[in-house]
């Protein structure tokens, strides 16, 4: 599933050959990619003759504010259009022309001859248009329940402390809780704990504050460099023009199973954590 460095990537794609576009018409494949408004005809509706005037990232979800153009009351709100990618979903940025790909979705057309294209293999990608003066949380549910950014001045080791202290669960279970924190998925948890020097399976309620303070930069850290990177190489994820990202290459236990640990050479291990996959080093993590 794409995590926060991929969403971020898709974003700053997006406002670079998006912002200010007219989406003129639209095309749904699968309706119930549309999760708002019910009626396929009604979310294209909404969006058609509505200039994209910026575009917004909140944890995994995509949100762009809509300018309404040509409107016979005048009015200038168009409202909001969502995007969650979920586990593989991709938007692309394409010539109406390219032949569609076997998963397409949805098609937003643009002037200019261009299409905001999503694809998702297993289909479980949503998109919403949220119309004026409606609060996006409201429409967009699951926006009420994020905690704060990673990048952001919410986040901060104090608050990383509270939140964990009286959590008896594993840090790697509690890192990907999205009502702790934002946007962090399973291969930065494992990177962020590994540069922390911290077994994904130590309980929460362990870590001391000085444990904790590393942990918060280690997050920020390896945030930071995975987004400079283009976010990580995988299957499912193609920035908007269809382009791989180079993480993978500087990781430093994700996918790395049997390798030797990039510090101590001994060989990366792999668990099951709740359900997940966890890499770690059995000697920097303090095993």
């Amino acid at each position: 599933m794409p995590e926060l460095p991929e969403v971020e990537t898709v974003r700053r794609g997006l406002e670079t050959a998006t912002l200010g576009a007219l989406i003129v018409g639209g095309e749904v494949h699968l309706e119930r990619t549309i999760a708002h408004p019910v009626s396929v005809g009604a979310f294209l509706a909404g969006l058609s003759h509505c200039a994209i005037a910026a575009w917004q990232r909140r944890g995994k979800y995509l949100l762009a504010r809509l300018e309404a153009r040509d409107r016979p009351s005048g009015e200038k709100d168009g409202g909001w259009l969502g995007v969650h990618l979920r586990m593989t979903g991709q938007l692309l940025w394409l010539s109406p022309d390219e032949p569609l790909q076997k998963h397409t979705r949805v098609r937003l057309f643009l002037d200019g001859d261009r299409e905001l294209r999503f694809v998702d293999t297993r289909s479980f990608g949503q998109m919403w248009w949220v119309p004026p003066q409606t609060p996006v949380e409201a429409i967009v549910s699951g926006l009420a329940q994020l905690g704060p950014e990673p990048l952001s001045a919410d986040f901060s080791p104090d608050y990383l402390y509270e939140q964990l202290r009286r959590r008896h669960r594993p840090i790697k279970t509690a890192l990907l809780d999205q009502g702790i924190l934002a946007g962090l998925g399973n291969i930065y948890a494992d990177e962020s704990l590994f540069l922390a020097g911290i077994l994904p399976m130590t309980p929460c309620n362990a870590l001391d504050r000085s444990q904790t303070q590393r942990l918060y930069e280690s997050i920020v850290k390896v945030l930071q460099t995975a987004i400079a990177e283009g976010g990580t190489s995988f299957s499912t994820f193609l920035n908007l023009h269809g382009v791989n990202g180079n993480y993978t290459g500087v990781a430093w236990v994700y996918k790395r199973t049997g390798e030797p640990c990039r510090l101590c050479a001994t060989a990366i291990e792999r668990v099951k954590l709740a359900g997940r996959s966890t890499h770690f080093c059995p000697q920097c993590q303090g095993l």
